[in-house]
């Protein structure tokens, strides 16, 4: 095709001499080339090099309930699902036990045996004052009545833990909610039998999620360029436009032995509860390395082991540069060798230059 014809201008004996810095003879594009053709003149610029962590949500395991029963039982009503938000003191269930009738029988042999102890300290105060009881008796009237309230007072206790009053006469026990969060499971069914101790089953695990972590895994080999209170962007899977631009809280001390990694922690809002635990996330740390000539990547040309980009030597003629990559981003080219304060480097038709070199 007669548009992509070139004029090769014909080198002085300087250009030759200029072989070190990988120049070729000036190119001279066509008309038609030259309307395609832009350049962009180019200047050391502070870059800088982005470590992407792979991560996942999840809730603070310290706000995190596994409820189990208070005693052995058979669960006679459920009233909730994963992913339902409760209150702190809200009714969950309702659980039917023999030992509620147990712990309200200690109660009331515990009452009678201290309301007995008060009239038998009383009346030993009386025989005190007139004389007809030793000292040392009365003082073990009052022992033995100390004793008895003692004992009154933990079964009341008693009671009252497995959410009873002490006129009740049900042998049903509620469960309530200890925290304020999001069911994130439930482990038993109406009419399942739990136990309070041994292979017990949690009923429901509750967990606050607000705020919430997002940790990420980071490699041993990365830790000298990441440290805590360093700025990062985090995004969430479910959410590619929003970035929460947050502070490193934590790096643990200790390497994963599974995934032979350092856990990084950030601390994230999460007021509406849109972030969910176990949603994969990606946390970015971005560390300032100095300055460097920066380029579109539709600037440079690779042919092989060869990487160049064409400079325009005069107006309407370039010669190629061989240049040395640094970083390769999504866009742009980081030039380590090759490239001079203030080059003007073909940035769109570079492709044209080089077919018509061919």
């Amino acid at each position: 095709m007669k548009w992509r014809t070139l004029a090769v201008a014909v080198a002085s004996p300087l250009f030759f001499l200029a072989g070190c810095k990988h120049e070729e003879s000036p190119t001279e594009g066509s008309a038609q080339v030259q309307s395609v053709i832009e350049t962009i003149t180019v200047h050391p610029q502070p870059v800088s090099n982005q470590l992407l962590l792979a991560a996942h949500v999840m809730a603070n395991p310290t706000s995190v309930v596994h409820l189990f029963p208070p005693i052995s039982g058979r669960v006679v009503a459920l009233k909730v699902l994963p992913g339902q938000e409760v209150i702190k003191g809200q009714e969950l269930g309702m659980l039917q036990s023999s030992n509620a009738a147990q712990a309200r029988s200690d109660f009331e042999k515990a009452k009678i045996e201290a309301a007995r102890a008060d009239l038998q300290l009383q009346r030993g105060k009386e025989l005190l004052q007139h004389e007809v009881l030793a000292q040392r008796d009365y003082d073990d009237l009052k022992a033995l009545d100390d004793a008895d309230h003692a004992e009154l007072n933990r079964a009341r206790q008693a009671l009252v833990m497995l959410g009873f009053s002490e006129d009740s006469t049900s042998d049903v026990i509620p469960i309530r909610s200890p925290i304020t969060g999001v069911v994130l499971d439930v482990g038993t069914g109406t009419g399942e039998l739990q136990r309070s101790l041994d292979n017990a089953t949690a009923i429901a695990t509750i967990a606050d999620i607000n705020p919430i972590w997002v940790v990420g895994d980071l490699y041993p080999r990365d830790l000298a360029s990441v440290k805590v209170g360093q700025p990062v962007d985090v995004t969430v899977t479910g959410y590619p436009g929003q970035v929460y631009h947050r502070v490193i809280d934590n790096i643990s001390d200790a390497v994963d032995p599974a995934t032979l990694t350092l856990k990084v922690r950030i601390v994230l809002p999460n007021s509406g509860h849109k972030l969910k635990p176990q949603m994969y996330a990606t946390i970015a740390v971005t560390n300032q390395k100095g300055n460097a000539i920066v380029v579109p990547s539709t600037a440079v040309i690779q042919n092989g082991k060869a990487t160049f980009v064409f400079v325009q030597s005069s107006p309407g003629k370039y010669v190629r540069r061989d240049v040395t990559l640094g970083a390769v981003h999504d866009t742009t080219d980081e030039i380590i060798h090759g490239l001079e304060d203030g080059d003007k480097v073909v940035s769109t038709g570079a492709e044209l230059l080089r077919e018509s070199e061919d």
